[in-house]
């Protein structure tokens, strides 16, 4: 039996062990694997999240039991210190020896240190390790207890962002200090980094870019940095996130051949310039690079286990370096050549949209036949699409534009089409190197009988997670097409989806969610995807409002209205149409002011007051209540606002009265519940001054009457609504927005848009026009009815909450007490009082 024995128990470590395991030859081998930590390989992606509370077990990549019960011998605590060449051997710190027959080095990075005077300081430290943080943390709880509160990382790459909110996270005000002129400069552009910075900015960090530092103040402690530019930083810690060095120090010394600026050299197979010897991770120099992602250490792994069992596997002489990830709540990912690095002609098309924090870019050939990289913050949800269409040339729409506009021409297909017409060989899971063969194939062969089979036997979607819901898609429609049923399930305690659950729960006149549970649930107490559920099942339904407490979906809607960050509400009443008197803006400026409130004008023509405590919220809407105001819903699922322009009695453009019929339509579907949030607008001529075509619905005044469109959104992921119906009067208008929004509400899946919808409905707009307006399902009077039922049976929440004293309860910080919360500080800014996070 040969001995293989493995340097290193990180990631990248850990996932040779775990694919030579899974190999046909592993018994014909023993493992031994080498670790200097005092733990099992864990989670170094997902590092921050250790001061969110979880565990180093949590992070753990493998149960407690993994090693022994597959043979493994691992060592932790075990710094290897000498590899001897010629007898095969190696030494650890205490002099003992190891044989080896095939050695791999994965012995990863360290932090690099840049070489400032005064970096040795106490207050100074590197984020890499669990023992980082814990020292971090120590630290911090120090300068907390002295009433020091400024902390610094150096770094504004993406583990220097993580870092900066781990240091936020333990309640320090966090500054990012980058060299470079933007943030994460090898993967963004200045457009998509200065989205970013606004972004982190928002949730209190503060940048500074260009920024070289010259020396660290302080005597044997951190007091500041000083920078060449003659500009101080105060600070009481800094933490180093500044990139990588290779760990190659044991490499070197047995004389196996690195870079000139680190790393062990490889060739394709990983093999070192000692064939018995291996590298792989980010201690290997392949390609004359150093790859610090994942994905690309997994795929070293993978070789190196193919070459050890006499495979012929390589790595390929161009890696790619696409990347998807969620960074301090913010959706970042690029992919291809997003940078232009190649400097080819091409024509960079952009899409910003400041309001709601969005940035995309693409780069395509200057004959816009090829896409060749992209950016986007703010939303990646068409990341996979996109680095498919990129990863194999697929051809580009007419206007490539439309790649990150979406379609304007009304056939509301996804970017790829059907995922089928992917080539076998289209990777899908970056981080494990699943294929789209790999996936369907699983479940043609058998070994597969569902999406849960799917990942446990490929691992697609079990590294960062961005590639779900294409994976969900590929098993979807794989089992379709072998004639297998596709239960869309919502959890493990119901055998229905949606769309079944409404109908068992109409049909059966069940009233609450354990009344639903004993009948058709699997047992159990349910769950966070269930109860919520079932909650707008129940309201819609029902035409209950979320007062009722089975009724009642999650913590805005306990406590109708939206908490904010700092744990204060704020207050949205209704506006309808953005029309009101000057009496009730005078009323509403004194509302405000005598509770010092925050207030805005929002985008949906609102006016929304922010700061409220939780104690107030009940004399708040008491006052607003009888000044004539209800509740705006801002909190729930369910219609927002209809907006509307001024429209033919004011405009000399308006061809309609815009104000009355948008006041009309609100006060129609103000308060029903459904599965998400919904937004409707009227205009009152092709000026669009209501943006209608953003919307859920939204209407635009034409000669003859209206033009009705539908399944439009202005979200992070824009869509124009499509026509529906041409040329009708009000009345239809209202008869084909009822009947539509009621079909939506109970087809549509949890969570899920109107423009997701309508994009995912079979046949798209010409189905729901013959379901709408032709009624071919024959549901039409069902959907009349169950609308006017829940027309006429509106309530305003408020007002309920108010005149119940049990409802009452609800609304204090204390059990036993009616005080305030003194953790809640303010500051001023603008002449208005915001969160301390602002000072």
């Amino acid at each position: 039996m040969k001995n293989v024995v493995v340097i290193g128990n990180g990631m990248v470590g850990y996932k040779f062990c775990e694919k030579f395991v899974a190999s046909e030859k592993f018994s014909e081998y023993k493992l031994t694997v080498f670790g200097e930590e005092p733990r099992r390989a864990y989670d170094r992606v997902h590092l921050s999240e250790y001061y969110s509370g979880k565990t180093a077990e949590d992070l753990s990549m493998s149960s407690p039991g993994w090693y022994e019960e597959n043979n493994i011998d691992l060592h932790i605590s075990e710094m290897i210190t000498e590899i001897n060449r010629e007898e095969k051997t190696i030494a650890n710190h205490r002099g003992i020896k190891y044989s080896y027959d095939y050695l791999i080095l994965a012995t990863g990075s360290s932090a690099f240190v840049p070489p400032i005077p005064g970096v040795e300081k106490e207050g100074v430290f590197v984020y890499r390790t669990i023992e980082d943080l814990e020292a971090t943390e120590a630290f911090a709880k120090k300068l907390k207890a002295a009433g020091k509160t400024e902390a610094a990382v150096l770094g504004g790459g993406l583990l220097g962002l993580e870092a900066a909110n781990a240091v936020k996270n333990l309640g320090l005000n966090a500054h990012v200090v980058e060299f470079a002129p933007r943030l994460m400069p090898r993967q963004l552009d200045k457009g998509a980094s200065d989205m970013l910075q606004s972004k982190i900015e928002s949730l209190g960090l503060k940048v500074h870019l260009s920024k070289q530092t010259q020396y660290i103040q302080g005597d044997k402690t951190i007091e500041g940095l000083q920078y060449v530019d003659d500009t101080e930083l105060k600070v009481d810690m800094l933490v180093v996130s500044a990139g990588i060095r290779p760990r190659d120090e044991v490499a070197r010394e047995c004389g196996l051949e690195v870079g000139t600026r680190g790393g062990i050299l490889v060739n394709n197979q990983m093999q070192t310039t000692d064939p018995n010897i291996y590298a792989i991770g980010e201690c290997a120099l392949l390609n004359n690079m150093i790859y610090g992602l994942v994905a690309p250490g997994y795929d070293m792994a993978e070789v190196v286990v193919d070459q050890i069992i006499g495979g012929e596997k390589e790595m390929p002489s161009y890696i790619d370096m696409s990347t998807q990830l969620k960074l301090i709540g913010t959706e970042v990912a690029s992919f291809g050549d997003a940078l232009n690095e190649a400097k080819e002609e091409i024509d960079e098309i952009t899409y910003v949209n400041k309001r709601n924090g969005v940035y995309k870019k693409i780069n395509v050939t200057k004959d816009g036949k090829k896409l060749l990289g992209g950016i986007l913050v703010g939303d990646s949800s068409d990341y996979n699409a996109l680095f498919q269409i990129y990863n194999t040339a697929m051809k580009l729409p007419e206007g490539p534009e439309d790649l990150i506009l979406g379609s304007r021409g009304g056939d509301g297909g996804s970017l790829l089409g059907d995922v089928m017409d992917l080539p076998d060989d289209a990777q899908i899971c970056s981080c494990e190197s699943v294929t789209k063969g790999q996936i369907c194939g699983a479940i043609q062969n058998g070994e597969a009988k569902d999406l849960a089979d799917v990942v446990s036997c490929t691992k697609a979607g079990t590294g960062c997670g961005g590639c779900k819901p294409m994976v969900k898609d590929l098993t979807d429609a794989t089992l379709k097409s072998l004639g297998i049923e596709v239960k869309d399930h919502i959890c493990e305690h119901f055998d229905y989806n949606r769309q079944e659950l409404y109908d068992i729960i109409q049909i059966k006149g069940y009233t609450t969610f354990d009344e639903v549970l004993d009948h058709i649930g699997n047992g159990g107490h349910g769950c966070e995807l269930c109860k919520p559920l079932i909650a707008s099942l129940m309201a819609t339904i029902h035409a209950d409002t979320a007062n009722k407490e089975y009724t009642i979906q999650d913590s805005n809607d306990r406590f109708l209205a939206n908490i904010q960050r700092n744990g204060t509400y704020s207050v949205v009443p209704r506006i309808a149409g953005g029309e009101l008197t000057a009496q009730q803006l005078i009323d509403l400026g004194e509302i405000g002011k005598r509770y010092d409130l925050y207030t805005k004008i929002t985008g949906g023509q609102r006016i929304d007051f922010f700061g409220a405590t939780l104690n107030q919220l009940p004399k708040i809407w008491k006052d607003l209540i009888d000044k004539g105001f209800e509740s705006g819903h801002a909190y729930g699922k369910s219609l927002r606002t209809v907006k509307s322009c001024v429209g033919s009695t004011w405009c000399r453009y308006g061809m309609d009265e815009s104000v009355s019929f948008a006041i009309e339509l609100e006060n129609r579907y103000r308060g029903m519940r459904s599965p998400h949030k919904i937004k409707g607008g009227v205009s009152g001529c092709i000026r669009e001054c209501a943006e209608a075509r953003g919307k859920d619905f939204g209407v635009i005044a034409v000669e003859g009457g209206w033009n009705l469109y539908v399944g439009g959104n202005g979200g992070a992921t824009p869509r124009h609504a499509e026509l529906l119906a041409e040329q009708i009067d009000n009345e239809t208008v209202i008869k084909y927005i009822d009947r539509f929004l009621m079909f939506y509400m109970r087809t549509a899946k949890p969570l899920q848009r109107t423009a997701a919808w309508l994009d995912r409905l079979e046949g798209g707009i010409e189905h729901l026009k013959e379901v709408v307006i032709n009624d071919k399902l024959g549901i039409a009077e069902d959907l009349d009815r169950e609308m006017k039922t829940l027309v006429n049976k509106f309530e305003c929440e408020w007002k309920q909450a108010i005149e119940d004293p049990e409802m009452m309860k609800r609304f204090s910080h204390f059990l036993n007490s009616d005080d305030d919360d003194d953790n809640l500080v303010f500051v001023p800014l603008r002449e208005q009082k915001m969160p301390q996070h602002w000072k």
